[in-house]
């Protein structure tokens, strides 16, 4: 367990956009819908906790799309949440369609990205969402139409940020000729870094990389594994190392693991408070 009743604060702070800032370890809301992403949770009492015991641990962005159930995670979040801390930042998302568990479909098509965006307003209970990203780009319909139109909305001050998910620096830079871009999310984590040189792009342009699927340890937790030493010696958990990883590997760098029991939270919130030396910083990184 964490040695602070707010470990979050010690993974440091991050200013999205120039001034939105947020402790680096958040907290991503999708695992708190039904199986497949799809419904409500088993235990929908458990997900409201899971929320606000999250911004007792200090975490100040949480994560979330409008196609988490669809529209579940959402409204768990203004159930848990609402009025909002000042210092609380709420990101989502829109751009991916669902017509089923486990089905995600681009859509990025301009009235439909300013229905999602206008639901989700209403379901998060805001007047201006602060980090709308584009969830995908849609291959079939112009970028100048997808992005042309979230920049519409900042401009009608419902979108504060704008970020973008699972993209090359091709588009990235393609993006930021059509709008300032604050964040990507892509996957990324110790066992899959594919997205580095997005990663490398994001902190020489100072834009927040929010990795999704963080938590992908697989055989390097196994046991006599090289996270298993590392781990005795900080009496921390693959996860918590692999999180603390993530943290060191760079200073815009936003990670939010999901879960969706309040113990499991308190478990991966405790990782902002592991501090890996040089050594084992390296080891981890060839282990992988």
């Amino acid at each position: 367990m964490a040695s602070s009743t707010q470990p979050a604060k010690a993974s440091g702070t991050y200013r999205i956009g120039g001034d939105l800032q947020v402790d680096r370890l958040g907290y991503g809301a999708m695992q708190l819908t039904g199986a497949g992403v799809w419904g409500d949770p088993k235990d929908p009492a458990e997900a409201v906790r899971v929320l606000r015991r999250a911004y007792e641990l200090g975490v100040t962005f949480i994560d979330t799309a409008d196609s988490y159930g669809p529209f579940v995670s959402e409204l768990l979040i203004k159930e848990a949440l609402h009025p909002y801390a000042d210092d609380l930042v709420i990101a989502t998302k829109a751009g991916l369609t669902r017509s089923g568990p486990g089905d995600w479909r681009p859509v990025g098509r301009p009235e439909y990205l300013r229905q999602q965006c206008e639901l989700s307003l209403r379901h998060l209970g805001l007047d201006c969402i602060p980090l709308y990203q584009l969830h995908r780009i849609d291959e079939k319909v112009p970028l100048e139409d997808q992005l042309g139109e979230l920049a519409l909305l900042k401009q009608e001050g419902k979108v504060r940020h704008i970020g973008l998910s699972e993209v090359s620096v091709e588009q990235i830079e393609a993006a930021r000729k059509i709008t300032p871009i604050v964040s990507v999310q892509n996957l990324y984590n110790l066992a899959d870094r594919s997205a580095e040189d997005v990663l490398d792009h994001c902190e020489r342009n100072d834009l927040a990389f929010i990795p999704w699927f963080p938590i992908a340890t697989g055989n390097l937790a196994k046991p006599g594994g090289p996270l298993d030493a590392i781990s005795t010696d900080h009496g921390a958990t693959p996860a918590q190392l692999a999180l603390s990883w993530l943290l060191r590997r760079s200073p815009v760098m936003l990670p939010i693991p999901g879960t969706s029991s309040v113990s499991h939270l308190e478990e991966n919130v405790a990782a902002a408070e592991v501090q890996l030396t040089d050594d084992e910083f390296e080891a981890l990184a060839k282990a992988a």
